[in-house]
Order: C-alpha cells, then structure tokens, then sequence
C-alpha cells in the first residue's frame, strides 16, 4: 500500500492504518477498503492544511462568508 499520500507521519500510525485498512476489508469484502481509507485520510488532511492556512491570515473584511469572526 503506498502510504506516502499521507505525508511524514510515524512508522506505527502507517502500521494502524494499515491494519484498521485490513479489519474493515475482512469485514466488508471489499479488498479496496485500506485503499479507500488512505484515501479518505489524505483528502481530509489537504482540507485542514487549507482551513489552517485561510485562518493564518489576518482580514478585517466582515463580508467574508467563510469567516467565523
């Protein structure tokens, strides 16, 4: 499985992902699910990365309907 998606996280959070990835195939039948997972990881990781970034600039427009101010 190519783990590199998610970027420099630890050899042990890659082992969990990888075996939750295992258990909730077996569950499923669905070979793809650890896949899906990583997947799923790496797109919520990008959106964070970007909410973080947006809220690292300071703005005084009050008509910004994403701003939670």
């Amino acid at each position: 499985m190519n783990s590199s998606i998610l970027g420099p996280i630890n050899e042990s959070a890659i082992r969990f992902v990888e075996d939750l990835g295992r258990r909730i195939s077996a569950v499923s039948s669905e070979a793809r699910k650890g896949v899906f997972l990583f997947q799923r990881l790496s797109v919520l990781m990008q959106c964070f990365n970007a909410i973080l970034v947006r809220d690292s600039f300071c703005t005084s427009d009050t008509s910004d309907p994403w701003s939670s101010r």
